[in-house]
């Protein structure tokens, strides 16, 4: 009996493999999972910053020591002044701990080296300044040229060397000088001034027009917490939230400022705005399904063949938003007729929000966009 009850136990696990269906595209791509960890109720918002000009300081050195040594036996037994520390350089490091610049200062000064001591003692060199920045920042000069890539984690490049220490009096001893008095100041620090840019803001970001409800449905997808508002152009600098999925892959979503028609010819801050479009690897149409849809999709593109072709050819998807409307469900089948694969969602009451995340992770996935 036991022995029965063994060998159906073994065809069972024989015969489930072969049971079980494959399921549809839609259902293969990983779930989101929801944080059960209510968001912060801090007022403070930190913006993400994609692009920053800073000036790097590096430390002076320290200034060499005049001493001379004195024991019981021979009061002047010498020079013994020190040399002073090196100063502090000021470094870039690339590292996947950080997703923004918005940590770092507009003036970075390293400090600067001790002076030297008696009894032939150096001064200490300062510690040099590692400002971690996102892995892909690239760093560019006064004149716009580009002279560091930071692509690689750990990469490093420095933006400003200290300066060397200065000699002691010891150093300048020699046959015919048995009593120098002179010793050097520390050399100054370099000054440098850089302009920062990341190459890449978010895997996807949120395109529309303004009060289209881009803030809105990066809240309801992430635990980002921009600012929503019934005025337009609320959103003056992105917003980044992250998604992540059940397979422990995280794809960062970023809300851009809305654009208008002529931003490619700077209306409205266009070209900033455009800029922050163009650091994004896919891009999310995010219309207002309550006024003419279609025609939103036309500006948008057209604004962006306008600024970069190949920006008009990075992989997107069509999302219609405020479908609750009775308006915007209308317009939304109407897109349906004219468009494939258009999505209608509703951030305001949650509606769709898991297909749009599915469909979010596809295009991450089918276009690799793993860094």
């Amino acid at each position: 009996m036991r022995l029965i009850r063994l060998l159906q136990r073994l065809k069972v696990t024989i015969k489930t493999p072969n049971t079980v269906s494959k399921r549809p595209y839609c259902d293969n791509v990983p779930k989101p999972l929801r944080s059960l960890k209510p968001k912060s109720t801090r007022d403070t918002v930190q913006h993400y910053v994609d692009s920053f000009r800073v000036r790097t300081v590096g430390g002076n050195g320290g200034d060499g020591c005049i001493s001379f040594l004195s024991v019981w036996c021979k009061d002047h037994a010498g020079p013994d002044g020190g040399d002073g520390g090196n100063g502090g350089h000021v470094i870039f490091k690339a590292t996947n701990s950080v997703r923004s610049l918005n940590h770092c200062k507009a003036v970075i000064q390293a400090k600067p080296g001790e002076k030297g001591f008696n009894k032939d003692c150096s001064g200490k060199n300062a510690g040099h300044v590692i400002v971690n920045v996102p892995i892909g920042t690239i760093i560019k000069n006064q004149n716009g040229q580009v002279i560091g890539d930071l692509d690689r984690e750990g990469l490093m490049f420095v933006a400003a060397r200290g300066g060397a220490g200065g000699r002691g009096n010891k150093f300048f001893l020699t046959d015919t000088e048995q009593a120098p008095d002179i010793a050097e100041f520390g050399a100054a620090g370099e000054t440098n001034i850089y302009h920062l840019e990341v190459r890449s803001l978010a895997h996807v970001g949120l395109l529309g027009f303004p009060n289209a409800g881009k803030s809105t449905v990066l809240r309801a997808i992430s635990r980002a917490r921009p600012n929503v508002a019934p005025y337009p152009f609320t959103t003056l600098k992105p917003h980044i939230g992250t998604i992540l999925y059940d397979d422990y892959e995280q794809v960062a979503v970023a809300d851009l400022p809305g654009l208008i028609p002529g931003s490619h010819m700077n209306y409205g801050l266009g070209i900033q705005f455009l800029q922050h479009v163009e650091r994004c690897r896919g891009l999310v149409f995010l219309l207002d399904g309550s006024s003419s849809p279609g025609d939103q999709l036309r500006v948008l593109r057209r604004e962006l063949r306008g600024y970069s072709a190949a920006l008009a050819r990075r992989p997107a998807l069509l999302v219609v938003n405020k479908i609750d409307l009775p308006e915007a469900k209308r317009n939304y089948e109407l897109m349906r007729n004219d468009y494939d694969n258009v999505i209608g969602v509703s951030a305001k009451y949650g509606v769709n929000l898991q297909q749009l995340l599915a469909a979010i992770r596809a295009i991450y996935d089918e276009n690799d966009f793993r860094e």
